[in-house]
This record gives C-alpha cells, sequence and structure tokens, in this order.
C-alpha cells in the first residue's frame, strides 16, 4: 500500500501465543519509537475495554496521534464474532479481491467448476483419473482428510474430494499425498460459502464453493466409476464480483460497546501474496520467500498502509480524522455495479461490511470527517457504566465520571442504536470541513435510506461552511411508528451529505427492541 513507508516490527507473539504483557510492551516500544501507524494483526474474545490489553494500548497511541488498525477476526459467518470493537481502533473485516489463480475441476459428466489453487503444475495429466469421497459411508474424519483417516481407504492413484473444516488446508493435501493421492479437490462447507482460497498445496489441487462442492459430490455418488481431472488456468483478473465479505470475516454486533457499529471497513484479505519466513517450496537457494495468505491479519496492514498515505498527504489530521475519512468514503458496490455480497452470493450486511469497501483515493479527499479528542472518548466510557477506576486504566490518568454521554453521542461515523416501539432517539454530530473552503452540503431525500416502520428526520438539512476546518453540527433524530409492527431484529440504512464533488456517507443500524 505504502513502499515508500519504513516499517518496525515488534515481537509480541511465539509459537506458544502472544501474552498480553508483551503486547502491552510491544506497542509501548512502538509509541515510544514515534510510530504513525500502528498495524495489529491480532485480537481476542469480547472484554471490557479496560481488560483487553490491545484497546489499552491503542489509546496510549491515540493520545500520541498514532493511528491504529486492528484485525476484525476470522470468526466469520457468524454474528458477534468480532474482536477489536473499541470506537478509537479501525476494525477491519476481509474481501475478495479480482484476482483468481484458477484450478478447474473437470467431471467425467463433462461438468466444469472453477476454483483455485496457488500450486499450478504444468505436467498435470488431462486424462480423466478416478475420483473419491471417502466421506461417502458417513466417516467424519475420512470426509475431512484428517491425518491418518486414508489410511484403510483406497486413494492411490485417485483424486480425492476433501471437506473443509477442523484442520488446516494444506494439512488434508499432506494427507492425501501420504495416502497415496494424486490430487485433492477441497469442497467448502455451507459456511464457507463461496469463499475459495488459493493456498500453496503440497500436491495438485482445487478448492471450489459450496454449491459447487455439492454439486461434485451429487455427480460421485451418480455413477460407479466417477472420473475427473483438473485444468490449471494460472492468474485471471477481472473477477467482477470482487470485492464480496470472505466467508470467515468476523461479524457485529459489537458485544462490548453495542452502540458503535462494528466493522469500521472491509479491506483485502483473500488469497494475498504475503512475506513468509520459509520457502513453501522447501528452496533453499531463494532469498525471496513468500506465500499466499487469507484472514483479517492480511486486511489490517492493507487498511493500516493506507493510513500511512493518508497521514502523509494529511499530516495535520487526527487518527479519528483519518478514520473518518475512509469509512465516509467506503464504496457499496462491488465491480459489477451491484451491491457487495458476503460469501453466501446475499447482499451483505452493515454487520459484514461496516461502512463498505475501502476507497483510498476517495478518502484522500473526503469533504468532511467526524473528528474525536481523546479526552471525548471519556464520558463515552463512564457512559458504558465503567467507573472512573476502570476508565483511568483506559485514558491513564485520574477521571471522574461526573459526565457521561450514551454510546450513540460519540462524534462517531456510523450509527447503532436499539428503538423500541413509538421511541425517539436523537444524536448530534460535529463535521469538520476539510474540502474546499466555500461549500454547501445538503440532504435529499433519494441520500436517506431507512427501514420499514421507522422515520429519520434530519434537523439540518443544510450545512454551510465559509472555511477550511470549520467546525458545524447538526442533529438527527430516529424515531419508530408504534402502528406498524416489525418482525426483524435488525433495520439498517445510512444518509449521505453532498456538495458538488463530496459525498459523506454515514450508515446506522437499528435493533428493534
Amino acid at each position: 500500500m505504502a513502499p515508500l513507508a519504513h516499517v518496525a516490527m515488534y515481537k509480541v507473539c511465539t509459537v506458544l501465543g502472544c501474552p498480553e504483557s508483551a503486547i502491552i510492551a510491544g506497542m509501548d516500544a512502538a509509541v515510544e519509537d514515534g510510530v504513525d501507524v500502528l498495524s495489529i494483526s491480532l485480537g481476542g474474545d469480547s472484554v471490557p475495554f479496560y481488560e483487553n490489553s490491545i484497546a489499552v494500548g491503542a489509546f496510549t497511541a491515540i493520545q500520541k496521534g498514532i493511528f491504529v488498525a486492528c484485525s476484525a477476526g476470522n470468526s466469520g459467518p457468524f454474528n458477534s464474532t468480532m474482536e477489536n470493537e473499541s470506537p478509537w481502533i479501525l476494525t477491519v473485516g476481509a474481501s475478495t479481491i479480482d484476482r483468481k489463480i484458477v484450478a478447474s475441476v473437470s467431471l467425467g459428466n463433462k461438468e466444469v467448476f472453477d476454483g483455485e489453487s496457488m500450486f499450478q503444475p504444468k505436467d498435470f495429466p488431462q486424462t480423466y483419473l478416478p475420483l473419491v469421497y471417502p466421506g461417502s459411508n458417513g466417516d467424519q474424519n475420512a470426509s475431512l482428510c484428517v491425518e491418518g483417516s486414508l489410511d484403510h481407504v483406497d486413494v492411490k492413484g485417485k483424486v480425492v474430494a476433501c471437506d473443509r473444516g477442523v484442520i488446516g488446508r494444506l494439512e488434508k493435501g499432506e494427507t492425501v499425498k501420504n495416502a497415496g493421492g494424486v490430487a485433492m479437490i477441497l469442497l467448502n462447507q455451507a459456511s464457507d460459502g463461496d469463499t475459495t482460497i488459493a493456498d500453496a498445496h503440497v500436491l495438485p489441487a482445487s478448492n471450489v464453493g459450496y454449491k459447487e462442492g455439492v454439486a461434485i459430490k451429487t455427480y460421485i455418488s451418480s455413477t460407479a466409476s466417477p472420473t475427473v481431472t483438473l485444468l490449471f488456468r494460472g492468474t485471471v483478473i477481472g473477477e467482477n464480483s470482487a470485492p464480496a465479505v470472505a466467508s470467515f470475516s468476523s461479524r457485529g454486533p459489537n458485544l462490548a460497546s453495542p452502540g458503535i457499529l462494528k466493522p469500521d471497513i472491509i479491506g483485502p484479505g483473500v488469497s494475498v501474496l504475503a512475506a513468509w519466513p520459509v520457502s513453501v517450496e522447501n528452496n533453499t537457494q531463494t532469498s525471496s520467500t513468500f506465500n499466499m495468505m487469507s484472514g483479517t491479519s492480511m486486511s489490517c496492514p492493507h487498511l493500516a498502509g493506507i493510513a500511512a498515505l493518508l497521514k502523509a498527504s494529511h499530516p495535520d489530521w487526527s487518527p479519528a480524522a483519518l478514520k473518518s475519512a475512509i469509512m465516509t468514503s467506503a464504496d457499496q458496490v462491488s465491480l459489477n455495479g451491484k451491491p457487495i455480497e458476503d460469501g453466501r452470493e446475499l447482499r451483505a450486511d452493515i454487520f459484514a461490511i461496516g461502512s463498505g469497501h475501502v476507497n483510498p483515493s476517495k478518502a484522500n479527499d473526503p469533504g468532511l470527517v467526524f473528528d474525536i479528542d481523546p479526552d471525548d472518548y471519556i464520558p463515552y466510557l463512564c457512559g458504558l457504566g465503567y467507573t472512573s477506576q476502570q476508565v483511568g486504566i483506559i485514558v491513564t490518568k485520574a477521571v471522574s465520571c461526573s459526565n457521561t454521554i450514551p454510546e450513540g453521542q460519540l462524534n462517531y461515523p456510523s450509527y447503532a442504536m436499539t428503538l423500541s416501539s413509538g421511541e425517539n432517539k436523537t444524536y448530534s454530530r460535529t463535521v469538520t470541513n476539510v474540502g474546499e473552503a466555500n461549500s454547501t452540503y445538503t440532504i435529499s431525500m433519494p441520500d436517506v435510506v431507512v427501514p420499514n416502520g421507522t422515520v429519520l428526520v434530519v434537523h439540518n438539512p443544510t450545512l454551510k461552511f465559509t472555511r477550511v476546518n470549520q467546525k458545524v453540527t447538526y442533529e438527527l433524530t430516529f424515531r419508530r411508528s408504534s402502528s406498524e409492527e416489525i418482525n426483524v431484529p435488525y433495520g439498517e440504512g445510512a444518509i449521505a451529505w453532498r456538495a458538488g464533488k463530496y459525498l459523506v456517507r454515514t450508515p446506522f443500524v437499528i435493533k428493534f427492541v
């Protein structure tokens, strides 16, 4: 993302894990060294922020003007699996990119399904080979190709279909190879959807989506002698369904602070070329070692690099301003012009994509930003019910919780709230003009999207600015109808301010109680 950036690395993990004391020490060392951006591909279970080492360390960083990006976690597609939920962190989910490294599965019945693999052998035989699914008899370990599970299955010289899950994708290939199989088809489970991964497999292989896997299993059970071959087509650019949310990307809602929408953003995190300590081909002669990696641990550094570019372009912007620029300018559609999908070919919901997919060039000129001073988080933290001492742990100074605000009143570039029947909630936001000095921002009806049974009132539908860095405050009231029945747990929407080339979008989610 930022090829001219200087990178400092702090080792806080060993093969045994990542002690909280080491994480805090590493973050403190980075702050002391004067870094501009922290990229933290670590996380843990949801706990109060004063018990969360990353949240505490990140607060110290933002107090010094350091931007912090963290991974959302890889426990999707299930809800409330988020890590790094605090509002002073940019929490990053993972999306697909428009490149696939294609390995097609050609069945004996002439059906062809595209999958992916980074291992692209030039000499794989194009004759049809016997195909076997060792789980067809109900043996779950064999279906997953767990180590040792194929010892009593005849797979020699055959292509073996293995279900994803429980153990690593590459380990399954090793099981197949050790048992004498010549190739593997890795079948996505329902929760994996159509998110396929280009791995550096140990044998010819193809990872196919869930629907394709069902069709392959149907074919295997339909004939006494199923056959298959793999067609390695190399890198294909221009996958127009991208970006889509990776199936593994953790989802909200936010457990630690339900009134803050998370994740904040999604960015590239599937089949990303990454520096790696050893050669994946066991080549001892190479000095440049790389691997293909997937996870929110890949998307987080993408956003950290984008933040570094933005900070270089706008050295006076605070971490909150940088974060706001990234969020309010995010894309809502994939390359095909349709709404971004999740791994199940459904429209991705707000708990999967947050504000949307990062658009770096738009973020560089966002028009307006929602700024937050570090001390502004204190009444928010007090409002979470934390004691003065607990807030003091986070902000590293003595605090008196005499002043509190609801979560929705934090000057955040998104909203999350609960509304009961007939209830109203009003929140204010203050925007800072970082675009053209003389500008007027307006909201028109097409720029307001609200869920059924709710009304959004914009109290100041016109924002006028006469200078750069001028601040203007506006109010929104979210109103739920008392007469209209709502049968869904959540509703989502967005508003967008427009002025010439600028569009400043803030999404919101309402929990109906």
